[in-house]
């Protein structure tokens, strides 16, 4: 029912993958890949990079999810006036319909005015 834009997910991997060159740029720079230099501060720094990623991507899904509600919303609300009109112009065509009915009748009946 409720979608969230391509674009929102766009900017989002974006995002992602900006801070995943910044930390493999930071890993390098301390480690220089090699396997037995990775140290126990070095998993904790994962972790709470992935915890990180997490928040942000939780935050972010909410807003877009809240954006798209409340276009949602108004796309309804839109629609539901649109067929308002469309039902308070039926009934003034009626009653002009009806009037105009009525005044050829008053003039059958009494010509004179």
């Amino acid at each position: 029912m409720f979608t969230i834009k391509k674009h929102d997910m766009k900017s989002i991997s974006i995002t992602g993958l900006v801070l995943l060159a910044v930390s493999v740029l930071l890993f390098y720079l301390t480690t220089d890949f090699t396997a037995e230099k990775i140290t126990l501060s070095h998993m904790m720094g994962v972790m709470a990079g992935i915890g990180i990623g997490l928040i942000i991507g939780g935050m972010t899904g909410y807003i877009s999810k809240g954006s798209a509600i409340k276009a949602e919303e108004k796309r309804r609300e839109f629609k539901r006036l649109q067929q308002e009109k469309e039902e308070l112009e039926k009934k003034a065509a009626e009653i002009v319909k009806k009037q105009a009915e009525i005044e050829r009748e008053n003039k059958q009946e009494n010509p004179q005015i």
